[in-house]
C-alpha cells in the first residue's frame, strides 16, 4: 500500500494514536523476594511478554486507521486500448424528420414515427456506441446554430442518454453544416493526442460554404488528424453524390454535391455512405466500426478504494491472538493449582 497517495475521511481521529503507548505503561507489580537466585532467568518469557505489547499497540493503531476511514481517491489511468475518439455530428433540422427518399416511394412527413431518419439514426448510433467500449465519444446537435451537447467522454451512460435526447422534439428549419464541422474539430483542442480520430456527420442535407469557413475547416481538420465520414440520409429520390451520365441537370448544383466535393479536396481520409434505408445505416456503421479498430491510449477512471477494512483485519487478527494468549494463560495458572493441590 502506498501511504502517500492515501487520504482520510476522517483525520481528526489520528489524533488518538498516542494511545498506542498504554501497554508499555500499564502498573507494574513489584514482589519482594529474599534471596534473588530464586528467580529464574527466563528470556522467553521476556521476549512473549515483549511481543505481546507489540501486537496490543499494532492492535489500538488498526482500529484508529480504520476509524479515520483510509481510502485511495478516485484517479485516472492509461491504459492500451482498440478503437477511436468519435465525435458525432447530427442534423436536427425539420427534413431529417421525414422519411428516406427512396425511389419508387411517396415522401411523406413521419414525425415521432419509427422509420423518421432522426429516429433511424438514434438507433443505429446506440448501437454503434454499444460495441465500442473503448472509445471517446462526443456530440454536437445542429441546425441553425451547433450546440457541443457533450464534450469527449468514456462515459457511455451519458452518450446514450444525449443520443436519446437528441431524438426528441420536431426539427428546426435552418441548417449550418459549417458551424457544426467547425465545433466537432474544437473538441479536440487542447486534447492529449491518443490515437484515431474521427468526426462522423449524420444529415441529409448539404451546404455551400463561405471561403473562410472552408479555410477554417481544412485548417482544423488537417491540424488534428481527423477522419471524416459523411452518413448522408438522401431527400432527394435517386440522387447520388457523384454525378453519373444522363443525371438530371437540377443535380448538378445541389448543395449536397457541393459539399461531397469540398470534402474530398480536404485532403484528410473522407468517406460518405450514401443512405436510403435502415438497412443501408446499419450497414455503413458496421463499415465504421470494423475501419476504426486501431491501436488508442484509453484513459480508464479507477473508483475510490476504501481501505479501512485492510486496518479492521489487521485489529481483529491481533485480538484473536492477544485473546487466546490470555486463554492459554487462565488455563496455565488453573492448571497449576490444580497440581499444588493433588501435592
Amino acid at each position: 500500500m502506498n501511504l502517500s497517495a492515501v487520504q482520510w475521511a476522517s483525520p481528526w481521529v489520528l489524533y488518538l494514536l498516542p494511545l498506542i503507548v498504554l501497554p508499555w505503561v500499564t502498573r507494574k507489580q513489584e514482589k519482594t523476594v529474599v534471596w534473588s537466585q530464586f528467580v529464574p532467568v527466563d528470556p522467553v518469557s521476556n521476549f512473549i511478554g515483549v511481543a505481546f505489547k507489540v501486537l496490543a499497540s499494532i492492535g489500538l493503531a488498526s482500529l484508529i486507521f480504520a476509524l479515520a476511514g483510509p481510502y485511495f481517491p478516485e484517479k485516472q489511468v492509461d491504459r492500451i486500448g482498440e478503437g477511436a475518439e468519435v465525435v458525432v455530428l447530427v442534423d436536427r433540422s425539420r427534413s431529417m424528420d421525414d422519411a428516406f427518399a427512396i425511389k419508387g416511394q411517396l415522401l411523406m412527413a413521419s414525425v415521432g414515427k419509427s422509420d423518421s431518419k432522426r429516429r433511424v439514426a438514434k438507433k443505429y448510433l446506440q448501437e454503434f456506441i454499444d460495441k465500442r467500449p473503448d472509445d471517446r465519444f462526443g456530440f454536437v446537435l445542429f441546425s441553425d446554430k451547433a450546440l457541443d451537447l457533450l464534450p469527449l467522454t468514456y462515459n457511455k451512460d451519458t452518450i446514450r442518454a444525449t443520443v436519446d435526447a437528441s431524438a426528441l422534439g420536431k426539427g428546426l428549419s435552418e441548417t449550418n453544416i459549417a458551424k457544426a464541422l467547425v465545433k466537432a474539430a474544437e473538441m479536440y483542442e487542447g486534447q492529449t493526442y491518443r490515437g484515431s480520430r474521427t468526426v462522423v456527420l449524420v444529415s441529409d442535407g448539404g451546404q455551400e460554404f463561405s471561403e473562410e469557413a472552408k479555410q477554417k475547416i481544412s485548417e482544423l481538420y488537417k491540424q488534428h488528424n481527423l477522419t471524416l465520414y459523411w452518413l448522408y440520409m438522401r431527400s432527394i429520390t435517386g440522387m447520388t453524390l457523384d454525378a453519373k451520365p444522363g443525371d438530371n441537370k437540377l443535380w448538378t448544383d445541389t448543395p449536397e454535391r457541393k459539399l461531397h466535393t469540398f470534402f474530398k479536396s480536404l485532403g484528410i481520409p473522407y468517406r460518405p455512405f450514401e443512405i436510403g434505408s435502415m438497412k443501408a445505416f446499419s450497414e455503413a456503421m458496421d463499415t465504421i466500426d470494423k475501419q476504426q479498430y486501431q491501436t488508442l491510449i484509453v484513459q480508464e477512471t479507477l473508483p475510490k478504494e476504501d481501505k479501512s477494512t485492510v486496518f479492521m483485519i489487521v485489529a481483529m487478527l491481533v485480538m484473536l491472538i492477544l485473546l487466546l494468549a490470555q486463554l492459554y494463560t487462565a488455563w496455565g495458572v488453573k492448571q497449576a493449582h490444580q497440581s499444588i493441590r493433588t501435592e
